[in-house]
């Protein structure tokens, strides 16, 4: 069973808590119980292929009364049968240092980390919703990868109609036309300009929409956002999968850095140390220092928002930490919801010292620079011929600024979440080129080039009424 961050909602099964996306109370589901795995139980997923490993981890969460195995093992199959590469998360050691990988979470359909959770996410969704007679309107808020894979991964499903909402001019025009070159009727991509904020501007007029129990029922409202419970679930199988490809023994400690903007990711470990893998993290975030505030000092503050080179994870209200801080707390939704209000009235939060050496249990931070991000990437492609996305550079700096905090011989895995061609200008202005190297183009973008497009354009001002007034649109026809 899953319950809300915030309390106020009855416990729920595992496909309601996906189709409602947020709980009624405006909290975030969260399992009732967490699984604790043995030393024997990993050993025992150590050789499993990806696949095989997530429908085991998945299992510890979803009872087979609501998806058997069957139907699991085949959502999982057709989630994974576009990827590029049969180990789905390839790791590689394009570096010097022999303790040192890096996972390459792009091999999906759209080239970025999205793809991991959301196709499946989405195919269980729409199983969901075929044995209930539903349809649903899917609302999410993009900062530039979340949007393509839900967009992809939703075309042509009947009962689902899939509404990107993106910041105009605050993504790339790569992650742009992965989303409005889609020809599908059932998918409806968003430019919202005058976002100040960026996403999280965004994440705001989604959030109000889904407070309103009866708007959200007559909308037939869901999200698939790392709101949704399903997407950190998936999310957590990839720490399994890169810990048992570099662990000397089961048992060992791997330490992951990892890029971090809504959390959801870092979320998603969290949960898979709460089980038990013996991990810890290095949060590694750029100069938007939000997170890198809350670890280092102990202070949860909204600053302006910095446009930086690593802009997928451009967010200083990272939606997720919600998730971490209830498990990091008891689960003590009181806290919660207090710590939620507080923030809202005063703009900053201030954990007591007790609560943020709990926090920083097993966590470490970083705040990257633009400098930082540049200097990574020229200087791994010059000496080894490797080309990292600037959110991959920023996970690389983090072990850089951290790796002597780490006991000799400790093993590190950053995570590289987008393919770097869906970077073509951070690429051209860090290797000081016009003419790119191979490494930073790909075929589906030089494809969606030359592609018609269609979007629906408004001002963020408009966004709330001119959604409403399109989502009833889209149901009455």
């Amino acid at each position: 069973m899953f319950v809300s961050t915030r309390g106020g909602d009855v416990p729920v099964r595992f496909d309601q808590a996906v189709l409602k996306g947020f709980a009624d109370d405006g909290g975030m589901f969260m399992p009732q119980e967490i699984p604790r795995l043995s030393l024997r139980e990993l050993r025992n997923w150590q050789s499993l292929g990806y696949v095989e490993l997530a429908r085991q981890v998945l299992r510890r969460y979803v009872d087979a009364s609501v998806v058997p195995d069957q139907d699991l093992s085949r959502l999982l199959a057709e989630s994974f049968a576009s990827f590029s590469s049969a180990e789905i998360v390839p790791l590689v050691q394009p570096g010097s240092e022999a303790d040192s990988w890096i996972m390459e979470l792009f091999h999906g359909p759209t080239l970025s980390f999205k793809d991991v959770a959301m196709g499946f996410l989405i195919n269980l969704l729409d199983y969901f919703l075929e044995r209930e007679d539903q349809r649903v309107s899917l609302i999410l808020a993009t900062t530039g990868d979340t949007g393509p894979a839900a967009a992809y991964a939703s075309a042509g499903k009947e009962r689902i109609t899939c509404w990107p909402l993106y910041p105009a001019s605050m993504i790339t025009p790569e992650q742009e036309l992965q989303m409005t070159t889609i020809a599908a009727a059932n998918v409806n991509p968003v430019a919202v300009t005058g976002c100040a904020n960026g996403g999280d501007d965004l994440d705001i007029v989604v959030a109000r929409l889904f407070s309103d129990i009866e708007l959200k029922r007559r909308l037939q409202l869901s999200s698939v956002n790392s709101i949704n419970i399903g997407r950190v679930l998936m999310q957590t199988v990839h720490y399994f999968y890169g810990y048992f490809r570099v662990a000397r023994e089961v048992g060992d400690t791997v330490v992951f850095s990892v890029p971090a903007g809504a959390f959801g990711n870092l979320c998603a470990a969290e949960l898979a140390r709460a089980m038990g893998l013996p991990i810890t993290f290095i949060c590694a975030t750029n100069r938007n220092r939000t997170l890198h505030r809350i670890f280092a000092e102990g202070v949860f503050t909204q600053a302006p928002l910095q446009q930086s080179l690593s802009s997928a994870i451009d967010i200083v209200i990272p939606y997720n930490f919600w998730r971490f801080l209830y498990l990091r707390c008891g689960c003590d939704a009181g806290l919660i919801r207090r710590t939620m209000t507080d923030l809202g009235d005063t703009g900053s939060v201030r954990f007591d010292d007790a609560l943020h050496r709990t926090l920083q249990e097993g966590v470490v931070s970083t705040s990257v620079s633009d400098q930082q991000t540049g200097e990574k990437i020229r200087t791994l492609f010059t000496h080894a011929g490797y080309l990292v996305d600037p959110h991959g550079a920023v996970a690389l700096c983090g072990v850089d600024d951290h790796r002597q905090r780490f006991a000799p011989g400790t093993r590190f895995i950053s995570l590289a979440t987008a393919h770097p061609a869906k970077f073509p200008d951070v690429m051209k202005e860090v290797l000081a080129t016009d003419k790119l190297p191979e490494a930073a183009g790909h075929p589906s973008l030089q494809r969606a080039r030359v592609m018609e497009t269609s979007r629906i354009e408004c001002t963020c001002g408009e966004l709330e009424q001119r959604l409403v007034s399109e989502i009833e649109a889209s149901l009455a026809g």
